[in-house]
């Protein structure tokens, strides 16, 4: 997730030079080789112990990162919209509009019987609450910026039935991370923050009110080429202008949610910095801030601020720095055993459940 949506941020970073197009690719690149690796990865996993699959699908907290895997696939196909639509055939941009559809349906079912699953299965004491409860929903929540990105290429009606349909996911999505927002800020006050070493996962909380933000404007910026004039059958209101301001102004309300979050982790951070040490977690670092500077770009662009537009290619330098310094974190960790090995991360308590 983090690589692939890094590389979607690079595709549309306002300031651009020479070469920035071909680092994008490169990210898209290596995106592609994890997600094929690890897909191969976890398959002889499951193939190797039969009886962790069952369990690994309703066990928390692992069970919820199956939605990250369609967070995944949806980000590749945002760069291969990016990357691969201006340099390829109209086949490509039918194939896109398949592929949106088809995971659209997924997700649904994903959104459906992964959290029927957890709440008939598993009692999650709210004092545990993490923003990681939300992920069998984010496959919708990047579905928005997905749909924002396919229709400048997509026919008149394709283009409109996209539209219509980024922003009913996107609306399911944000609603239902608004409850997982609640119970996780219940958590805060009536507990305690995270250990210091999965703090980073705080950071999560920052993505829903980001690509929710950035699918708003840019879908509203690109109403009046999609909606047809005549919607709703009226005709003595420019319908599409007034969809294009409400699309801006619901952004900009939303977008500042994404930042307390950020700003919250960030505090939390810095309080547990000397108590930390390498979790996967630290990919967080990544992944929900891109929602929020992808926010900032649709932001700054429908503002045409130059200077919004300089804090999001800011942020997006920082986004690689960051990127790089976590790869090599977690490289570093695997060397030494530290995660990633048999009895470790979520395999501790999905392997005793499994031998019960």
């Amino acid at each position: 997730m983090s690589t692939g949506s890094l590389a979607v941020v690079i595709s549309q970073t306002p300031n651009r030079f020479r070469g920035l197009e071909t680092i994008g690719k490169i990210f898209f690149i290596v995106d592609l080789v994890l997600f094929l690796g690890f897909c191969t990865a976890i398959s002889i996993r499951f193939s190797m112990q039969p009886k962790v699959l069952p369990r690994s699908m309703h066990h928390p907290p692992e069970a919820l990162f199956f939605g990250t895997f369609w967070v995944s696939v949806a980000l590749i196909l945002s760069c291969t919209q990016q990357y691969g639509v201006p340099v390829c055939g109209p086949w490509l941009v039918t194939a896109l509009e398949v592929c949106f559809w088809i995971y659209a349906g997924c997700c649904m079912c994903v959104a459906v019987f992964q959290y029927t699953t957890l709440f008939v299965e598993e009692k999650l004491p709210v004092s545990n609450a993490l923003p990681a409860w939300v992920f069998p929903i984010y496959p919708f929540l990047v579905i928005g910026p997905l749909a924002s990105l396919l229709l400048p290429y997509q026919p008149a009606e394709a283009a409109f039935c996209i539209w219509i349909g980024g922003v009913a996911f996107q609306g399911l999505a944000w609603t239902v991370s608004m409850f997982m927002y609640t119970i996780y800020v219940m958590r805060l006050m009536s507990s305690t923050v995270p250990p210091p070493p999965t703090r980073p996962g705080m950071f999560v909380g920052v993505g829903p009110a980001g690509y929710t933000a950035s699918a708003l404007v840019s879908l509203g910026t690109q109403a009046p080429n999609v909606v047809p004039q005549n919607l709703f059958n009226i005709t003595t209101v420019p319908v599409a202008d007034v969809l294009k301001i409400m699309g801006i102004i619901s952004g900009i309300f939303i977008f500042l949610v994404s930042f307390w979050f950020f700003a919250l982790t960030v505090v939390a951070i810095i309080g547990g910095l000397r108590r930390m040490s390498f979790t996967l977690n630290w990919w967080a670092f990544i992944f929900p801030n891109s929602g929020m500077t992808l926010a900032i770009i649709q932001i700054g662009n429908a503002l045409q601020s130059d200077g919004i537009k300089a804090v999001a290619s800011a942020l997006t330098i920082l986004l690689v720095i960051a990127w790089l310094v976590v790869a090599v974190a977690n490289v570093r960790a695997v060397m030494k055993k530290q995660i990633m090995w048999e009895g470790k991360d979520e395999d501790v308590n999905i392997l005793k459940d499994s031998e019960v």
